[in-house]
């Protein structure tokens, strides 16, 4: 029996009819980051343990020299799995060992060789132990961990949430990549440099997003008693002023702005006769208020009067009204007399009022009503802050959060500060609380007879949003999610929908697109300008957006995903057409564009995926190789051994690029990986390192054939097209779901997701690949609704 690299065919596969869980191989390298905490198999299978007892000592005798003990090469110990159950535990590992059994690599070429009847035994025996899941006991939908906002999630949350674009967020530190993506849990740590470059983001995004009224200006001038002047009538005692007679102590002020101002006079008096002590105030000689002062001496009291001033040079007096003196003999006096201890003046002028015309966007949207004075500030300080911290939480926040929130504003408005500048300083901490920084989801216990618990709905929508517009829900979603909706498979359908039509999708196609294909790369690729000068930043921006638009066109067209393998149409403009040499194009405005005719069509013939497998002066057929395997098929080649030398550019090898890379092959360290890789790569050698065609690689003309392992030939880019639609179209789309899924789920897959992958498998299959089925498949998965556990 012939195996193949990619995996078993369909007839191998219907060899076994009875194990209703039996799936392809899936050679996708993954990790054991996640794992189960009840055994993955439906109780011992003896058909396994039974080929298990023939393939161990199989396995001793041609790799136990290299795989047993403490200095096993690779770290893989052979006497550490004792059953199928552990070896399925392994399935990363077994996985690789599969891989390099079958393609040759291993054992070395100096050691024993395995026989071919006992080969097709040990492949048999790791396929069916590592993929003997069951899928009907509850299988573990994993646990992702706590994920930090990316620089892309945080600018595009900061926007949607404030109205305030932040593109210093880009500037941030990167952010690490696991299993090819920037969003999953594990590696998305928070480092102090990045806490300091959120620290100043929220006090800069916040000033931003919120204007605050200027402050209003305030004088104040104040004079002891002593300090008054007194043209007659009294006279200065102690700390305060004593009028005995009529008379008026007064000072003068410069007044900044004309209003009123509020005068306070603290005063006390001698009391005698039928009435109180009665003062004036006196503005430039004019008497302005009267005010009785009834306290005795020593008792002194403070009487405010409210005054309007002009600007200007300013007289302000305190003149004693009421005189009174009666001396009745024997010593018996009876004297009226005023006594001014202090005097204190102050103003404040209201600061310009800004009319809500020139209020931005971003304010209207954060603080929807203003209080109208004391009696409604707390209601409407409330209110705001509930709706703010809601959506900056992404849920609905508990009365405890809200409550310190609002305490937060009220103690800013206590100490003077407007009501604008109390939610712009909640604005500024919830843009530094974990609960905005990180997509928290609460850990709750199952329901009901199901082993795991499911997300609430406003852990979906966020989960969603994150997904397919990289930020957060809006405000359709958040509705749905209070209604408690999404959970309906028809309204769920809906928005897969309605959201990938949504420009905010251009998210996922640039977030997914750009690090699934490496475009992210083509920024950093910097050919030979001496052999390629019609490639610039124009030209690189062009090759980017013909990738882009042309997925983004399969999505919202709803098209079969098989059309990214092979099309006949892509988008160009006229730049990139004539690069491409196909004429009728004209203008820079990209649009569909046939490729009837051509030698063109998928993502596998567009400039970018070319380029960014390329070296800077030539092809590199390896790359390309190793593109084909691991981003299209999900089959990684096994790293090249330690100290394998790359290929030289002069030197020793000489001839064609082909020829070099067959010398290079004749070492036996190179051949078992280059067996793999270069025929697919060499398919696609009539496109020089920019993505060009051509039918030379300088005076040698192009040969674009080669053979895989199970004498498969290909000859060029239209065949190697025809051949993975064909062929491994299976592979191609069970590769596409694991990398979608893995990006949507925020973790590495492991050996309990194969379930899942195989059921959206199976739906995309009955929906003729259709791209929304696919969405809505990983969506509605376990992995994507449920909380898992880790071993």
């Amino acid at each position: 029996m012939v195996f193949e690299f990619f995996g078993r065919s369909n007839d191998f596969r219907m060899q076994f009819p009875n194990r209703s869980y039996f799936v392809r191989v899936v050679t996708c390298f993954t990790t054991l980051l996640f794992g189960a905490t009840h055994s993955p198999l439906s109780g011992e299978d003896p058909e396994l343990d039974k080929q298990w007892q023939v393939v161990q000592p199989l396995l001793n005798q041609y790799c136990g020299d290299c795989h047993t003990g403490d200095d096993a090469q690779a770290g893989i110990r052979l006497e550490k799995f004792e059953s199928p159950s552990q070896i399925l535990q392994g399935r990363k590992a077994w996985l690789k060992i599969s891989q390099q059994i079958e393609a040759g690599i291993m054992p070395p070429a100096q050691s024993e060789p395995i026989p071919a009847t006992e080969k097709v035994k040990i492949l048999e025996f790791i396929q069916a132990a590592t993929n003997a899941v069951n899928c009907v006991k509850d299988p573990n939908p994993g646990k992702v961990t706590v994920r930090r906002l990316n620089r892309f999630e945080y600018a595009n949350t900061v926007r949607d949430l404030t109205g305030v674009e932040y593109p210093k967020a880009f500037e941030f530190p990167g952010d690490d990549v696991g299993y090819g993506f920037d969003n999953i849990g594990d590696v998305l740590t928070l480092p102090p440099i990045l806490l300091e470059k959120y620290i100043e983001a929220a006090e800069e995004i916040s000033k931003a997003a919120i204007v605050v009224p200027p402050p209003g200006k305030k004088h104040t001038s104040e004079w002891t008693g002593s300090q008054l002047k007194i043209d007659k009538g009294g006279r200065a005692t102690g700390n305060f002023a004593s009028l005995s007679s009529a008379g008026e102590a007064y000072a003068q002020e410069q007044i900044p702005w004309p209003g009123s101002y509020k005068l306070t006079i603290t005063a006390s008096g001698d009391q005698a006769g039928d009435e109180p002590v009665k003062a004036a105030v006196v503005i430039d000689g004019k008497q302005m208020k009267t005010i009785s002062i009834p306290n005795k001496r020593g008792e002194p009291k403070d009487y405010v009067v409210t005054v309007r001033l002009k600007s200007g040079r300013r007289k302000i007096g305190i003149e004693f009204l009421n005189d009174f003196y009666q001396d009745n003999g024997n010593g018996n006096k009876l004297d009226r007399n005023l006594m001014v201890e202090h005097v204190k003046l102050e103003g404040e002028k209201a600061g310009t009022k800004i009319h809500e015309s020139q209020l931005p966007e971003s304010h209207k949207k954060l603080i929807s009503q203003t209080p109208t004075g004391e009696a409604d500030s707390e209601e409407v300080t409330r209110k705001v802050i509930q709706r703010l911290v809601n959506r900056a939480f992404r849920r609905p926040a508990t009365q405890e959060e809200v409550d310190r929130w609002v305490g937060i504003a009220q103690q800013v408005q206590a100490d003077g500060e407007a009501f604008e500048a109390s939610i712009q300083i909640v604005l500024q901490g919830l843009l530094l609380s974990p609960q905005f920084l990180f997509r928290i989801e609460k850990q709750r216990p199952a329901v009901g007879s199901t082993k795991y618990a499911e997300l609430d709905e406003f852990e979906i929508a966020t989960r969603i949003s994150y997904f397919l517009w990289s930020t957060m829900p809006d405000d359709e979603l958040f509705r749905l999610a209070a209604k408690k909706q999404l959970s309906d498979p028809t309204i769920l359908r809906g928005q897969v929908e309605r959201m990938l039509k949504d420009r905010r999708a251009n998210q996922f196609v640039e977030n997914f697109v750009g690090q699934w294909l490496q475009l992210r790369k083509l920024d950093e690729f910097q050919p030979s300008k001496q052999q390629f000068p019609q490639f610039n930043d124009a030209m690189r921006n062009a090759m980017k957006r013909e990738t882009f638009t042309f997925f983004a066109s399969v999505m919202r067209n709803d098209e079969s995903v098989l059309n990214l393998l092979d099309s006949d149409y892509t988008y160009l403009n006229q730049s990139l057409a004539e690069f491409y040499g196909i004429s009728g194009v004209e203008g820079e405005q990209f649009r569909r564009v046939s490729l009837a005719g051509t030698v063109r069509g998928g993502l596998l013939t567009q400039a970018s995926i070319l380029a960014v497998t390329s070296n800077p002066t030539r092809t590199s057929p390896v790359k390309r190789g190793k593109f084909v395997l691991d981003s299209l098929l999900g089959t990684p080649p096994p790293a090249a051994p330690p100290g394998v030398p790359e290929l030289k550019e002069k030197g020793e090898l000489t001839g064609t690029l082909r020829q070099r890379m067959e010398q290079h092959r004749a070492d036996p360290a190179c051949a078992a990986c280059h067996q793999l890789m270069d025929p697919l790569g060499f398919a696609l050698e009539n496109f020089d390192a920019v993505g060009r065609w051509r039918v030379k690689d300088g005076n040698d003309p192009i040969d674009a054939s080669g053979e895989l392992p199970g004498g498969i030939k290909v000859d060029g880019a239209v065949a190697l097209r025809k051949l993975l639609k064909d062929k491994y179209q299976d592979r191609f789309v069970r590769c596409l779901i694991e990398k979608t899924l893995t990006y949507s789920i925020g973790r590495g897959l492991d050996y309990y997701d194969l379930c899942t992958v195989e059921k959206i498998e199976q739906q995309l299959k009955q929906s003729d690949y259709r791209f929304s089925t696919m969405i809505f498949e990983i969506i509605r998965s376990d992995a994507f609704q449920k909380i898992g556990s880790r071993e």
